[in-house]
């Protein structure tokens, strides 16, 4: 598909190799979307590879960097569709440097536990990250932190 935006996420772990808490973010806008979470990350910039993206963006909207593990796996090589003119890739990272803070386009961070399925689930989910939510959740409660080793 020509014309499609590229954005990168991240799901940021408190550990690659013992995965317990996922670090998720209530968005400020646009308006549809206020107060709902979702995976930190930004569209992919012309000349970046979609891991610079991830890495670019964690930095500007959070204030901290990671490290990058595996991409979760869409069956798509454009990644999760968000809508008909978007698709995100998603890489489980691994916090590495700094102290997570809402800095751009997020009102609130939170550490949920990957141990309690209905707390991540319970949460109001932008709609297209649900299904991202459910296969990351799926992922790790088959695969565990096998799963997460880069590629």
């Amino acid at each position: 598909m020509t014309g499609l935006i590229r954005v990168a996420g991240g799901a940021v772990l408190d550990s690659l190799a013992d995965p317990g808490s996922l670090l998720v973010a209530r968005r400020t806008s646009p308006p549809r979307f206020a107060g709902m979470w979702e995976f930190p990350g930004g569209k992919v910039e012309s000349g970046e590879t979609a891991e610079q993206a991830l890495h670019r963006e964690l930095r500007e909207e959070l204030g901290i960097s990671v490290r990058l593990g595996a991409e979760l796996d869409s069956g798509s090589a454009d990644g999760w569709p968000l809508n008909e003119r978007a698709a995100m890739r998603v890489w489980f990272a691994e916090l590495l440097d700094g102290v997570p803070r809402p800095l751009q386009d997020h009102d609130e961070l939170r550490w949920v536990s990957l141990r309690n399925r209905g707390e991540v689930l319970g949460l109001p989910w932008i709609p297209a990250d649900l299904p991202i939510v459910e296969a990351l959740l799926d992922t790790l409660r088959v695969s565990g932190a096998a799963a997460l080793a880069a590629r």
